[in-house]
């Protein structure tokens, strides 16, 4: 099955996420809005199994952290993704890099990290140049703390749902 490990942001995030995400994001039904930690990757039931035995670990130590988002942005020219960007990364990347180690190590990607939360994507260039110079003109001030961590799941019909969740004790 494919599992990938995520956040998901507050309710006022999220509302104000899927506001967008409506018209300029196809996975809108799919999953709920998001910050990847891990993308997704077809497990087995060891698979599975060892990356529960490593969350539990790994939120033993961390502490729950607040997160801002303060801007729109784009992947662009490399993919055609609008997202909303948070003004300091730090504590994702290091929660990132606390749980994609050892078992649960990413292997083979073409990109460093770079937490968002997507609001666009598959858009033409036009599109993506139209809408964000639109988006870029609103103030962007949204804060959700993160103090628990969800690993998902992918279902027969594309949906994603959670499997486990495990709060940051640290």
């Amino acid at each position: 099955m494919n599992c990938g490990i995520a956040i998901f942001p507050s309710k006022q995030v999220q509302d104000a996420a899927n506001s967008y995400r409506k018209r300029y994001d196809p996975h809108y039904n799919f999953i709920q809005p998001h910050l990847t930690i891990r993308e997704k990757e077809e497990w087995d039931e060891m698979r599975l199994g060892s990356a529960v035995d490593r969350l539990e670990v790994v939120t033993r130590g961390i502490a729950p952290f607040e997160i801002e988002f303060n801007r729109f942005s784009s992947f662009y020219p490399v993919n055609n993704v609008i997202y909303l960007a948070l003004s300091d990364t730090t504590n994702m990347e290091n929660l990132h890099n606390a749980i994609c180690k050892d078992e649960l190590a990413e292997t083979g990607k073409t990109y460093s990290y770079n937490p968002h939360l997507t609001i666009g994507q598959q858009i033409g260039d036009d599109e993506l140049h139209d809408v964000l110079s639109s988006l870029k003109k609103n103030p962007v001030d949204f804060r959700s703390r993160v103090d628990r961590v969800h690993l998902l799941y992918q279902t027969e019909n594309g949906a994603w749902t959670v499997y486990q969740t495990f709060l940051l004790r640290g």
